[in-house]
C-alpha cells in the first residue's frame, strides 16, 4: 500500500465543490468543498479534507468521526448537550450517533476520518 502525503493541507487548492448541508437552520446555505482521500485497507472509512463557509446546520452523520481542525472556528452543540467551541489546531472525536448543530463562525477546514 502506498503512503499518501498531503503537503500544507491548510492551504491546498485542490478541494472540489461538495453538496451543501441538508438541514440549514438559519441564514444562507454554507458552501462546502472537499478532497476525498482513498486509503487502501481503511475498512470502509471515509477520509479527506473538508471545508465549510460560515453558517448553522444540523450534523447528519451517524458514524463516529475523528477530525483535526486546520483553519477557522466553530461551535458544536450536541443534541441534549452543552455547546463546545473549537478551532484551528484542535482535534475532536465524535462518537457514533453524535447529532447536533454546527455553527461555523469562520470558514472551517478539517482533516477527517469517518469510521466505516
Amino acid at each position: 500500500m502506498p503512503i499518501t502525503l498531503l503537503k500544507q493541507t491548510a492551504s491546498i487548492t485542490t478541494l472540489q465543490p461538495s453538496p451543501p448541508p441538508l438541514r440549514v437552520l438559519s441564514g444562507t446555505s454554507p458552501t462546502t468543498s472537499d478532497l476525498e482521500v482513498l486509503l487502501e485497507g481503511a475498512g470502509g472509512s471515509d477520509t479527506g479534507v473538508w471545508e465549510c463557509t460560515p453558517g448553522r446546520f444540523e450534523r447528519q452523520i451517524a458514524k463516529a468521526e475523528l477530525m483535526h481542525i486546520l483553519t477557522g472556528s466553530c461551535t458544536f452543540t450536541p443534541t441534549d448537550g452543552e455547546a463546545i467551541s473549537f478551532g484551528a489546531g484542535d482535534t475532536v472525536f465524535f462518537p457514533q450517533n453524535t447529532f447536533g448543530v454546527w455553527d461555523v463562525k469562520e470558514t472551517l477546514r478539517k482533516v477527517y476520518v469517518i469510521f466505516g
